[in-house]
């Protein structure tokens, strides 16, 4: 690794460094999504000669100097490509990276829910129980079914408030559980529900059984409120959740998503539902599809028990990892499709879509033995390193 951190601000600097460092391949994690965090136009002087878009920011660049981005064949079909100014590095599986099954700090979905706890503790109660933990004399006593979405309210539009408007209203004793994200929208959301209401006089009601939780700083903490809180969480169009979908689903929670957009951001739900062989909760045809699909999941207790059933079994799922869950064996996918990449630009030609193609060594997944062997590793390495910054210390 390289501290670079005192030339966040210096993207010359920074490019002249990594340009010294003979870097084959630069990754862009960011992209447009955390400007003002470090200074902008690295990737534009090319300080390496293969730069890649992974993650953070899901869509095009739409930059002649980003070389490649990291999708799937769901996400960002090919038939698609005249949106994107990179060719693809097509992931198998899903192409959004996610640690759950790797991090100790991450905790196991429950097929059972703990016993409630009041006040609420931290992996006690049901969604049912738990309230959103709104105050007893707001909403319904008896929640018969809790609906989530823990996103940032500018992901969403207009069109998916009433959508949800709508499932609470085919859903009766449901509530809608959110974020304050940030807590000053929550009044103008609010007021957004009040409009929707014209016509329908249940302004009041749907308020009353829309609820907001406070913002959870600590990742994990923030990730095992999802089993406590939510049976199903709404995806947001037209930008999907993309960390907190993982969050979401590795906490026994299904996904119902809209799958009717062209962009990358609208369509990584969509990836994932496929995988997790639960593609029914894609709603193919749209918007009212979206409300069929929900208003289904809180009203049919037998189908939705199997959908969460199925996807605890996923998270749990050992020798092999799920291939959803399985980051060794993602990483080595996206070795290959780095060593991809670099040939590419060595041969000279023009780039073309890389499609990552498994061994079969790979293709077996990843064991528990893998995992304790990539653990004693890893012990191994940072021995070494703490060894070696002691021994330079002393001299």
């Amino acid at each position: 690794f390289h501290d670079v951190q005192h030339l966040k601000n210096d993207h010359i600097a920074l490019a002249r460094y990594i340009h010294s460092q003979d870097i084959h391949i630069l990754i862009e994690w960011d992209g447009y999504a955390r400007q003002g965090e470090r200074a902008q136009g690295l990737f534009a002087l090319r300080p390496a000669p293969v730069q890649i878009l992974h993650q953070e920011f899901l869509g095009s660049s739409g930059a002649p100097y980003v070389d490649y981005i990291v999708t799937d064949e769901v996400t960002s079909p090919e038939k698609l490509e005249s949106l994107y100014s990179e060719k693809f590095i097509y992931m198998p599986w899903h192409f959004f990276s996610k640690g759950h099954a790797m991090q100790k700090e991450v905790k196991l979905p429950t097929y059972e829910y703990a016993p409630a706890s009041v006040p609420y503790k931290l992996g006690t109660g049901s969604p049912q129980e738990n309230r959103c933990l709104a105050p007893n004399d707001l909403g319904p006593n008896d929640v018969s079914f809790v609906y989530c979405n823990f996103n940032k309210f500018l992901k969403n539009n207009p069109e998916t408030l009433r959508s949800w408007i709508n499932i609470l209203r085919s859903v009766p004793d449901s509530i809608l559980c959110l974020l304050e994200n940030p807590t000053e929208g929550v009044p103008y959301l609010r007021n957004s529900v009040k409009e929707a209401s014209v016509g329908y006089d249940d302004a009041e009601d749907l308020n009353a059984r829309i609820h907001f939780l406070p913002w959870q700083a600590n990742p994990f903490d923030h990730q095992m409120r999802a089993q406590d809180f939510c049976n199903v969480m709404l995806d947001s169009h037209p930008y999907n959740g993309h960390t907190t979908a993982q969050d979401s689903l590795y906490g026994g929670v299904p996904i119902v998503t809209r799958s009717d957009g062209d962009d990358m951001s609208s369509r990584v739900s969509t990836s994932a539902n496929i995988i997790l062989e639960m593609s029914d909760l894609n709603a193919v045809d749209g918007v009212s599809q979206y409300v069929e699909i929900a208003t289904k999941l809180g009203t049919d207790s037998k189908y939705y028990s199997s959908k969460r059933t199925k996807l605890i079994d996923s998270c749990l799922q050992q020798n092999p990892l799920h291939p959803y869950w399985d980051v060794p064996r993602y990483t080595r996918n996206f070795e290959t499709g780095l060593k991809h990449a670099w040939e590419q630009y060595l041969s000279g030609k023009p780039k073309q879509h890389i499609y990552v193609k498994e061994g079969d060594e790979t293709k077996k997944g990843t064991y528990e033995s893998d995992i304790a062997r990539l653990e004693d590793a890893r012990r191994h390495a940072k021995a070494k390193r703490r060894k070696k910054n002691t021994q330079g210390e002393e001299l």
